[in-house]
């Protein structure tokens, strides 16, 4: 592939990380559906548990108790978000590798979730932190994933505050 076909496709090839993330989210959320019955847990060290739940709402059940608009709200922000994260991938330099693999991060675990807020209804969430009887919400791989991601994200911020800059407008300060 030629320099200008890959400027076109930018960072595409990391949307086979956005297929991972998405094919190891489904696949435990069916392990756990299979495995366990509704709010059942299991334990695994004194700080974690496996469980099965159902979140209508989004993180940390935001907007869990309305009444059934809020799935299809949900979907609508992951469908734009999605494809936001696929056009910011299209852009991105060869060289970019670590704001793609967080934008694929991202991207995954919206999907994921998507996938069961569509289909179910809901998101199935199974992984349980707690401090003795103080529990941080259940959450799942796509969750995971989202948080990775973003926090790569706030780290290239961080380590790169011009990333919006072109390298033209860098190299005229440089200069100057």
């Amino acid at each position: 592939m030629d320099q200008k076909q890959q400027g076109k496709s930018g960072q595409l090839k990391w949307l086979m990380l956005s297929v991972l993330v998405v094919a190891l989210d489904l696949l435990s959320k069916a392990w756990v559906t299979d495995s366990f019955n509704y709010a059942e847990r299991l334990y695994v060290l004194p700080v974690f548990d496996l469980t099965l739940l159902h979140n209508t709402g989004a993180a940390f059940s935001f907007l869990a108790g309305e009444s059934g608009w809020q799935r299809w709200f949900f979907a609508l922000i992951a469908l734009a978000v999605s494809g936001g994260l696929v056009v910011w991938m299209t852009r991105l330099k060869p060289n970019e590798t670590w704001l793609a693999c967080a934008l694929a991060l991202v991207l995954g675990g919206a999907l994921g979730n998507l996938h069961d807020r569509i289909l179910l209804g809901y998101v199935v969430d199974f992984l349980l932190f707690h401090w003795d009887n103080a529990y941080f919400p259940a959450f799942n791989l796509a969750d995971a994933a989202i948080t990775l991601g973003a926090g790569m994200l706030i780290v290239d911020m961080i380590r790169n505050p011009d990333g919006a800059k072109t390298d033209s407008v860098k190299t005229q300060e440089k200069s100057e």
